[in-house]
């Protein structure tokens, strides 16, 4: 064993060398990069040997060459958004994204574009959209997939109705042969190798009949592109080829006509299968999407019409009123239980994100259960869509499965993510004989086992079923014309792997994890919580969409190390143990979170839930434990305690004057673990408590808590309030005073700490001390907690804190989950609180940018109410602001924290009116706007307080 093991890590030696000898292209055999692309959005993991991110096709010819002499598989891979296996692989992975992105050529005249294959499909949308055009196929992993692997598994996307699959909009395709011949493939035989003409003028009868006529029939190869009817198409031949056949390095791809107003009818019907039903009926009406989902997905179904199953049916125009006419026409053709028309853009959007994120939401069934793919696309001729999915239904129940049908049912093509059991030995048994019966059934139906995502290994084993023996030796026939040695991503289409080999879950342990949070999600369970991450990557998108925050740190380096989705496969990989083997005290996994900011935006962004920065203090916690920790945890990690010794010594003033000073400054910051690119944060002269006590006269017991409740408000005393910007207090009990509340402050010992949320903590992996800190402010707040009240938090990450990591690190305390209940931001407590108070009028505009921590767990509906109500107008930026508590002010982290910030924060404040208002609630944003901007952010208390003080003036 230890000498297989010693050889298998020469020749990775010799081939890495090899290959850094050949290539201009980075070249990566690390455990990180390895452990990058072990998996893409499928079941299955394999482990390659090394990453190459070539150049040009000069580095791909190379790198075929130098596994061509060692006998290496090569898999090209793009977004890694595939759902069968097919961008997975044993040997050297091609990266295309990180150098071949480009989008060479528009040509709007001809309708062309010139791309290479890690060119991500939105950069060229943006790009045709200011000439009227469009590329037609748009999968809903738009934002990050690339027009590679769409070229390799032939997507299509939600307007394949009216544009066609990948394949309808390819005229050119250069490839790099396994042998390294460089072809330009077309119609009329144009770069065909050698033998592929014989071999098809060979099998014409064959191709005629033995191929089902399906808008989705994208199963095997499409050999009948290659009839002479048919124009001889060797490129049209190549799609949906999944890399192995060749690796493509440059596209010329056909754009069509965008039209200039949209209008979305979202019909509601009783189920999935009377939608279904329905969908083929639609399509003379030449819609532009026939979209289906059932309710089972649907986060919350606010802005759907009722119903237990929709259809998105869009319809195009040379003017809004024509655009909205077809609409109209269409909810008249169809019998509904209710239905809706939309003409806004921004609402249509919404709309549509519902329907994107369902290759998500649909990876859990609604009582939490996990689902996967394995039979994601399906694909039925349109008008037995309805029958289908009723024998679909009926082969679930006679599994004990369950799984909740959505996709594009006006193309007969079905997604839908089924509850196997993949951990066990039987519930794999079952997913096989389930898998072996659907084919039947799909076949029955006259369908093809793809219908967007391609075979890769989950479906190509049962390629037999579909199209005979004799296709499938034709196929392997094809293969052996293109890449003779089987050196192009062997194990799919031709000679598959088994459907049931090469799981991914078969690696990770078996029993649950010991960990500090309660995962009450995912039953307690981290590795549960981990396999929540099945690949989607939303969070790969370049630029923020709307408010999302998630990932920032991907956003400002590109690098998929640092997405939640590359941090995800790591942590997989630390519990697989396979590559990653030192566990949690793995220096690969600390590096890949420590770009993490900790926003949350996973939380609430992420279609399946990922929730990176609890995972991130988790694996800190571990990390660190009976080890030396950086000087930051100790500082900024334990900003409460320093704070309140400062308050205590009232050394305020002398602390700021030496912050100033540059010497001490330098000094303090690199013995704190402080950048130095940032300013030691000031601190107050004046504690909010304390100015509280000399406002308001000391009193024994509960701080006022007893006696009725219907006008208490309960302020906390946030860290960032008391001791570093006490205005916001000040000004909140002005305005909570103001609407008709009765402030008071929780309880505290006297000479002792009081209350905490444990951020600090928390983000810093001391969980052990978040632990104890947090059962000290529930011991305080017990008496608090028996009156009701709420808990006003105006600090949006200490209301997070106390609202979602509070019950999960003491999820066997009761009181936490009480606490949590009763916590209350600044305006969810005036609306809720005092609804019949209203705000001073501000009447001006605003900027800003809402705290990541308020969009992940909170929410921000009350503060667009109370904003509204002030005359406070415009909408704030999504996004994060970079500074993100202690990350930005960590050595290391400013450029990436500047960077963040300079994506939406810094745009949305210098571009705004002289007069608007800078809004920002959280701490870490305000002191980001000031030492970058140079602009006074304030907390909408302030505002309000401010306008309250101005009104009694007058």
């Amino acid at each position: 064993m230890v000498v297989c093991i010693l050889e298998r890590m020469t020749d990775l030696s010799g081939l890495e060398a090899e290959l850094r000898a050949s290539v201009r292209g980075e070249v990566g055999f690390d455990v990180t990069a390895r452990a990058l692309v072990t998996m893409d959005a499928s079941n299955y993991r394999r482990v390659p040997a090394g990453v190459v991110s070539p150049r040009d096709a000069d580095d791909v010819a190379a790198v075929l060459e130098v596994c061509r002499g060692r006998g290496v598989p090569v898999v090209a891979r793009g977004g890694g958004t595939s759902i069968a296996g097919q961008a997975t692989g044993t040997g050297v992975v091609l990266d295309f994204t990180r150098h071949m992105n480009g989008l060479l050529e528009l040509d709007p005249g001809g309708r062309t574009a010139v791309v290479q294959p890690g060119l991500v499909l939105d950069r060229l949308q943006e790009a045709a959209a200011p000439h009227g055009l469009r590329f037609g196929p748009d999968p809903s992993t738009h934002s990050r997939c690339t027009l590679g692997g769409m070229i390799g598994n032939n997507s299509c996307g939600s307007h394949s109705v009216a544009w066609g699959t990948t394949a309808d909009a390819v005229r050119e395709l250069s490839v790099v042969t396994a042998r390294g011949r460089r072809l330009r493939l077309g119609r009329d035989w144009a770069g065909a190798p050698e033998g592929l003409r014989e071999l098809a003028e060979g099998e014409l009868a064959r191709l005629r009949t033995g191929f089902p006529d399906l808008p989705r029939r994208i199963s095997g190869y499409a050999l009948d592109a290659l009839l002479p009817e048919r124009g001889a198409d060797v490129a049209r031949s190549f799609c949906g080829s999944e890399g192995t056949l060749g690796i493509l390095t440059e596209a010329v791809v056909r754009l069509v006509e965008a039209p200039r107003a949209r209008a979305l009818a979202v019909l509601g019907y009783a189920d999935e299968s009377a939608a279904a039903e329905a969908a083929a009926g639609l399509l003379p009406h030449r819609p532009l999407t026939v979209e289906g989902m059932a309710a089972d997905l649907v986060r919350s179904p606010a802005g759907l019409p009722g119903g237990g199953a929709w259809l998105f049916v869009e319809t195009g125009g040379d003017a809004p009123a024509e655009a909205r006419a077809r609409a109209e026409a269409v909810v008249r053709a169809a019998d509904v239980v209710d239905s809706l028309v939309v003409t806004d853009p921004a609402a249509q959007r919404t709309l549509w994100r519902i329907r994107e994120d369902a290759s998500g939401t649909a990876t859990r069934m609604p009582d939490g259960t996990e689902a996967w793919p394995g039979w994601e696309d399906c694909a039925v001729p349109p008008a037995r869509l309805g029958a289908y999915l009723r024998d679909f239904r009926a082969l679930l129940t006679a599994h004990r499965l369950r799984g909740t049908p959505y996709g594009h049912f006006g193309d007969g093509c079905i997604h839908v993510r089924i509850d196997f059991d993949l951990l066990t030995e039987a519930g794999v048994g079952r997913f096989r004989r389930f898998s072996e019966e659907l084919a039947d059934l799909v076949v029955a139906h006259g369908g093809s086992l793809s219908g967007e995502h391609g075979d890769g290994q989950a479906r190509a084993e049962l390629l037999p079923r579909m199209y005979g023996e004799e296709t499938v030796r034709l196929f392997e026939r094809a293969k052996a014309v293109w890449d003779p040695d089987d050196l192009l991503n062997p194990g799919m289409l031709v000679r598959p792997a088994p459907l049931d080999a090469n799981l991914r879950f078969a690696a990770l342990p078996r029993r649950p994890v010991d960990v500090a949070f309660g995962y009450p999600a995912d039953g307690g369970d981290f590795s549960a919580a981990v396999r929540r991450c099945v690949g989607v990557a939303k969070c790969r998108t370049t630029t923020a969409a709307g408010p999302a925050v998630m990932c920032p740190s991907f956003r400002a380096t590109g690098e998929e190390e640092h997405s939640t989705r590359g941090r995800a496969r790591l942590l997989h990989e630390m519990l697989a143990g396979e590559l990653v083997t030192d566990g949690w005290r793995s220096p690969q996994v600390r590096d890949a979170l420590d770009l993490c900011l900790s926003c949350k935006g996973c939380r609430s962004d992420c279609p399946v839930g990922v929730d990176m920065a609890t995972y991130k203090a988790e694996f800190l916690h571990h990390h660190y434990a009976g080890r030396r920790r950086p000087a930051a945890h100790h500082t900024l990690g334990r900003l409460p305690v320093w704070l309140r010794w400062v308050a205590r010594t009232r050394t305020a003033p002398l602390l700021n004057a030496l912050a100033r000073t540059g010497p001490p400054a330098r000094a303090a910051k690199r013995l704190a673990g402080i950048a130095a690119e940032r300013e030691i944060p000031r601190i107050a002269r004046e504690p909010f408590s304390r100015w509280w006590r000399r406002r308001t006269p000391r009193t024994t017991g509960t701080t006022g808590t007893t006696g009725t409740t219907g006008d208490l408000a309960v302020l906390w005393p946030d860290t960032f309030t008391e001791h570093l910007s006490p205005s916001v207090g000040r000004a909140a009990v002005r305005v909570l005073e103001a609407a008709g509340l009765r402030v008071v402050l929780p309880p505290s010992r006297p000479l002792g700490a009081g209350v905490c949320c444990g951020l600090t903590y928390v983000s810093t992996g001391q969980l052990d001390r978040a632990r104890a800190v947090l059962r000290r402010t529930l011991d305080l707040m017990e008496p608090v907690l028996r009156t009701g009240a709420p808990v006003v938090v105006l600090e949006p990450s200490c209301a997070a804190a106390l609202r979602g990591d509070l019950p999960e690190l003491l999820h066997d305390d009761p009181r936490a989950a009480r606490l949590a209940a009763a916590v209350r931001t600044f305006a969810e407590t005036l609306q809720q609180h005092a609804p019949g108070w209203t705000p001073p009028a501000v009447d001006r505009p605003v900027a800003g940018q809402t705290h990541c921590h308020q969009h992940a767990v909170l929410g921000d509906s009350a503060d667009r109410a109370l904003r509204a109500s002030a005359g406070l107008t415009g909408e704030l930026s999504g996004g994060c602001c970079g500074l993100a508590g202690n990350f930005g002010f960590e050595p290391g982290h400013f450029e990436v924290s500047r960077a963040c910030a300079e994506e939406q924060l810094l745009p949305a404040v210098t571009g705004a009116p002289e007069q608007a208002v800078i809004l920002a609630d959280g701490y870490s944003c305000r002191t980001q706007l000031r030492e970058l901007a140079g602009v006074r952010g304030r907390h909408l208390a302030e505002v309000l307080a401010e306008a309250l003080e101005e009104g009694a003036d007058a």
